[in-house]
């Protein structure tokens, strides 16, 4: 009989951006497994309605749960924003965020008190980062800027890769500093650097593939803050205290599962972020109609 400790800890995201998120906890944890879902299919979040982000957020959650998972992390900014109260009244399973921990990084390190903000349409008009930080620190000023285009070149610069999985990090400054993403880089990231911030938050899990292209355009004194690393550390000091870590002898057997019409692109794009391979035997496809007819638990 599998014991609550053996359980996966499931990730979702809208694609492939929650990868990131992912990664930093199979570094952190490495005795456990991971259940990553990908609703690529509904890709992007971001200009959706919140009514409608949290529906999706539900529909994962339940069906995460059902597939058995010991605790839900909401690897997706949007979703974290718009959904995460919901879906934590209704499981009965731990469910964190990426919002609250990025936050709190960015309070510990800005010394001007000044904190810029970078997301998507939904999590920028969310406030929920303005919210987040001044929940911890009243007197910092928070500059939030909507950066759509982002993601968008974030996943057209891992298509134009070609490198092997295991160097797609170490050739991320080659990837993504291109003339056309720097250009649109300054235009996004220049109004928050004229207002003297000296720390920026990555609200968006694709973003820290272009932490080289966002560092080159802020300059080296602005220090750059990605909720994965955070949300990792959330993670193992949930589970140690529920005493529901995995056994040191445990050998982490990771799962898949996406709405992708394109398996074939969610497997390259998620094993390049992951940095380990996707096999068909451990990815499903999930078909829209078996999420929307998740009911309530």
């Amino acid at each position: 009989m599998e014991t609550t400790s053996s359980l996966p800890i499931g990730v979702f995201d809208s694609g492939v951006g929650g990868f990131t998120v992912a990664r930093e906890i199979a570094d952190r944890l490495t005795h456990e497994s991971i259940f990553y879902f990908g609703d690529t299919l509904r890709c992007p979040y971001g200009p959706r309605s919140p009514e409608e982000i949290q529906t999706f957020a539900l529909q994962i959650s339940k069906w995460l749960c059902r597939q058995g998972v010991k605790l839900i992390v909401i690897a997706c900014n949007s979703a974290t924003a718009t959904g995460l109260e919901a879906v934590q009244r209704l499981l009965d399973v731990p469910v964190i965020g990426v919002i609250e921990p990025g936050a709190r990084a960015a309070v510990q390190v800005t010394t001007a008190r000044r904190v810029g903000v970078i997301g998507t349409i939904a999590t920028i008009e969310s406030g929920a980062y303005t919210r987040a930080i001044r929940s911890l620190d009243a007197g910092i000023t928070v500059f939030s800027s909507a950066t759509p285009r982002f993601v968008e070149m974030v996943e057209q610069g891992l298509r134009l890769d070609r490198n092997p999985v295991e160097d797609i990090m170490a050739q991320a400054a080659e990837i993504f500093i291109r003339p056309t993403f720097s250009e649109i880089a300054r235009d996004y990231l220049n109004p928050l650097k004229r207002c003297k911030i000296d720390t920026l938050v990555l609200g968006c899990t694709h973003y820290p593939l272009l932490t080289p292209l966002i560092q080159s355009v802020l300059g080296s004194e602005i220090k750059i803050i990605s909720s994965a690393e955070e949300t990792a550390r959330d993670v193992a000091d949930i589970l140690a205290r529920r005493r529901q870590l995995a056994p040191a002898t445990s050998r982490p057997l990771h799962r898949f599962a996406t709405t992708a019409k394109n398996p074939a692109e969610f497997v390259s794009l998620g094993s390049a972020i992951f940095r380990h391979q996707i096999h068909e035997d451990v990815l499903s496809l999930v078909p829209l109609q078996e999420l929307e007819g998740e009911k309530a638990i």
